[in-house]
């Protein structure tokens, strides 16, 4: 018989996919679609990861990631192929604001990701001496930004420290919960990145950003929610997984992983399983430990990511005890920038943004707010009363709030974000040509590509892509497809 007709005739593999958080997930459904056998571990007894849904006052609300970028077409393909596609729903206002220099100010328009392209928007925010600082752009010497270079102080330079304080620092901290000061403009904002290295004016590279989305002309919202909550995201996918013969094991921690000589051996708590191939969804600390028998050098790039934490204090007044705040009118929320010195990072007004919550409870108002940023953990070890009561201040001090909320929920988030310094690439690069010399095994999640859901997916398909290719592409792995799951 041919090789090419033992391949056919033989399974294609068994692969286990080892994290059930939506970069897991997403790995898991783009692996059954081929064919392959797969099996989710996950360690807690719930899928989703950062993604998760909970109740207060009665109502169905999101406690972890609330939206999903839909400029990027991922997360939104990926909930359409699991059937949430007439659930998809874009913000009811995207009218955000800065609770900065004691007011909430209009957010400037016209930036990437806080990088203005045109000064005169930003009056409001800026203070007269800021606003001189950017016009003596023009005349200043290059600055080279090389492999990589930190967006705070990238943007410092160029534009002075009140742009990246007030603007950049609670955008780009809104996202990853980090130091603007310190993460990578590489990796974070990629876009700018390249169009600095183009040369000229930093206001220039992102007017050309501009001119180039424009020229694109993408169509339809920015960002998309799922009615019901983007935490319903991962039981839709589980479903599909299951529904296309995948099998998903909760409370499953995985303690090893060993090379065998048909493929890999996966030791949980009660059992061990035979693999074909692995994709290892786990955060950095994790994932570090499990490689470090098979590969010491990834296991040691893996433990050098750091990660922030964050909590998330939802709450629910009587609508007819907010009525007498305009300031609660009309906004989606606010962002604050930690220069201020307040507790809180943002608020949501989730009642005002998106639509599915107004009609889950039209007598309320909900909203919630975010504290904690990388280096700023002490805030987590309140008590959760503490940290109702430190919210309802700030919201007080930002919008004249005082009225009592009718129940309230705190959502701990520890090691919630990995950090992306600068140098995160390339350190990614390096854990990546490790982990390629192990047969039939690949990472994803957060930790590589970007810590938004679509880019968590991305990282997953390529992933399973990969995998796909080399167990079939590999008879010495197939023929191990034989083993039972557990032995």
């Amino acid at each position: 018989m041919q090789r090419s007709q033992q391949r056919a005739e033989t399974p294609p593999g068994h692969v286990v996919v080892i994290g059930g958080g939506i970069a897991g997930l997403a790995a898991a459904h783009r692996l059954v679609a081929t064919g392959v056998r797969v099996t989710l571990l996950e360690a807690t007894d719930r899928l989703g990861g950062k993604l998760m849904t909970g109740e207060v006052a009665g109502v169905q609300v999101d406690l972890g990631a609330e939206s999903m970028l839909a400029r990027r077409p991922e997360a939104v393909a990926l909930a359409e192929a699991v059937g949430l596609a007439d659930r998809l729903q874009p913000p009811a206002t995207a009218t955000a604001s800065l609770w900065t220099r004691d007011a909430l100010r209009p957010m400037p328009k016209g930036h990437v990701m806080g990088v203005p392209g045109d000064p005169a928007v930003l009056g409001e925010v800026l203070s007269p001496e800021g606003l001189a600082r950017i016009a003596e752009e023009r005349d200043l010497t290059p600055t080279p930004v090389g492999e990589d270079v930190a967006v705070g102080a990238y943007v410092a330079d160029r534009l002075g420290r009140e742009v990246v304080d007030r603007l950049v620092e609670p955008l780009l901290g809104g996202v990853y919960a980090g130091d603007a000061y310190r993460i990578s403009m590489r990796a974070a904002v990629p876009q700018l990145f390249e169009a600095v290295r183009e040369g000229g004016p930093l206001l220039e590279a992102v007017g050309r950003i501009q001119e180039r989305a424009a020229a694109r002309q993408q169509a339809g919202p920015v960002f998309q929610g799922i009615a019901g909550g983007i935490g319903t995201l991962p039981a839709a996918v589980g479903d599909a997984v299951r529904a296309g013969g995948g099998d998903i094991l909760t409370e499953t921690p995985v303690l090893g992983l060993t090379r065998t000589e048909t493929g890999w051996a996966v030791r949980t708590d009660t059992r061990t399983i035979a693999a074909d191939g692995i994709v290892l969804a786990t955060p950095a600390w994790s994932a570090g430990t499990l490689l470090a028998a098979e590969s010491p050098a990834a296991s040691a790039e893996l433990s050098g990511v750091e990660y922030a934490s964050m909590a998330l204090v939802t709450l629910a007044f009587r609508r007819t005890d907010i009525e007498a705040y305009p300031a609660l009118r009309g906004r989606s929320g606010f962002l604050v920038p930690p220069v201020d010195g307040h507790t809180i990072k943002a608020s949501t007004f989730s009642s005002n943004k998106w639509q599915w919550v107004a009609d889950a409870a039209p007598g309320l108002f909900v909203l919630r707010t975010s504290v904690g940023r990388y280096g700023e953990e002490d805030h987590l070890h309140r008590e959760d009363e503490e940290l109702v009561s430190v919210s309802l201040r700030d919201l007080a001090a930002a919008t004249g709030l005082t009225a009592r909320p009718v129940d309230s929920e705190v959502t701990r988030w520890i090691g919630g974000l990995p950090q992306y310094p600068v140098g995160h690439l390339t350190r990614v690069a390096r854990i990546r040509d490790e982990v390629a010399k192990l047969p039939a095994l690949r990472v994803c999640g957060a930790v590589y590509d970007g810590v938004g859901i679509p880019a968590c997916i991305a990282s997953a398909h390529r992933a399973a892509d990969e995998i796909t290719r080399e167990i079939i592409a590999t008879p010495t792995l197939v023929r191990g497809t034989g083993s039972e799951a557990g032995q």
